[in-house]
């Protein structure tokens, strides 16, 4: 994790070059807090609002500049990846290598992309370390309320519908998990998500100006046709809206790849997609379904996060370079489900092994 730090650091410094010759929201994110003239309060809702009102205290209480304010927000990044760490660590303990000898863990800690998108003044950092506490305090949330709280309302005040998509996959998989799970629990955990759901569900639907809206399908399909359209008409736009469904979740997942790379930000990012390529190849097996139908509680919440958020979002992007930042989101959701399936299927084969082992030193003892 020391090494991890100074890794992402690393990261803040690129990206701050990349600030200086390019145009970049975290300029604005500075901005707009230091030149309002408004209170702290009249900062405070939802998505990049909400931003301004983290940010608020530190710029104009604390006189941070602009560079403190992308240290400060990297550091939350870093936060991430340790409560990441956590989340993989504590339910998968089995070591797992790759592509012959890389560590998982240590490959997925260490994608590039996740960095570069996390160390810097805006969104990312914040709503990366809420879905990581979250994801973290779920296995035991009452005994770690305090951290389940603070990732639920990260993920809710900085992206509501994310938070629906993590409660929806929360409660399926309360719901179908092999776990024998206490009926307290399960009701804890009902009520909290459930309940959160709807006192916020008209936040949820104004993120795509759906509420009050009387066929929320057509209104889903206007909205992601509009956003679709004008994402796809910039230098890295692509036409999604035309796709069939697979292809659409594959350009989310897996591009840009070299063929179709923006820059050089973009093909260093189809050398980690094609390596999230290779991972999800080694789920394409027979037994991948069982094992999903009997899996515990926090595989199949990550997998239900993982599939509904791409299907929402391949809607309504079409532009390479922000499905190359939106994705970090929830990649580490999949990432997991791939570590945990090859761990379980090592883990068989060790007690396979170990059977068949006592079972040699019976059949020796007999013979004697």
């Amino acid at each position: 994790m020391n090494q991890l730090f100074g890794y992402h650091l690393v990261f803040w410094g690129i990206y701050y070059t990349y600030t200086i010759f390019n145009r970049s929201d975290s300029k604005m994110y500075f901005s707009r807090p230091l030149l309002s003239g408004r209170e702290w309060w009249d900062h405070f809702g939802t998505s990049t609002t909400f931003i301004d009102f983290l940010s608020f205290p530190f710029i104009n209480f604390l006189g941070f500049n602009y560079e403190m304010m992308m240290v400060l927000f990297a550091w939350l990044g870093y936060l991430g990846f340790v409560y990441a760490y956590l989340f993989f660590r504590e339910n998968i303990p089995v070591k797992i290598t790759v592509f012959r000898n890389f560590d998982l863990l240590t490959l997925i800690l260490f994608f590039p992309n996740m960095h570069f998108w996390t160390a810097s003044l805006g969104k990312g950092a914040p709503i990366f370390l809420g879905l990581m506490m979250f994801a973290y305090a779920i296995k035991n949330p009452k005994s770690r309320l305090v951290t389940l709280l603070l990732g639920s309302l990260l993920i809710y005040f900085i992206r509501p519908h994310v938070f629906m998509f993590v409660a929806v996959g929360t409660v399926l998989g309360y719901m179908s998990g092999k776990e024998k799970i206490s009926f307290g629990k399960k009701i804890f955990i009902y009520i909290s998500l459930i309940g959160g759901l709807v006192l916020v569900q008209d936040t949820i639907l104004g993120v795509a100006g759906l509420d009050g809206s009387e066929d929320l399908v057509e209104g889903f399909e206007d909205f992601s046709a509009d956003r679709s359209g004008s994402l796809s008409t910039s230098g890295s736009g692509v036409a999604m809206a035309s796709y069939p469904l697979p292809l659409k979740l594959f350009t989310f997942w897996f591009r840009p790849l070299f063929f179709d790379a923006p820059g050089i930000l973009g093909l260093i990012t189809s050398v980690e997609n094609l390596m999230y390529l290779l991972l999800f190849v080694k789920i394409i097996k027979k037994d991948f379904i069982t094992f999903i139908k009997n899996s515990t509680v926090v595989v199949k919440m990550s997998l239900v996060v993982f599939l509904l958020s791409s299907f929402a979002m391949t809607f309504v992007m079409s532009n390479l370079g922000i499905i190359m930042r939106q994705k970090s989101m929830v990649m580490y959701f999949a990432f997991f489900v791939i570590y945990y399936y090859l761990a379980q299927k090592k883990y068989d084969r060790i007690l396979k092994l170990r059977k068949l082992k006592a079972r040699r030193i019976k059949d020796m003892e007999v013979a004697v």
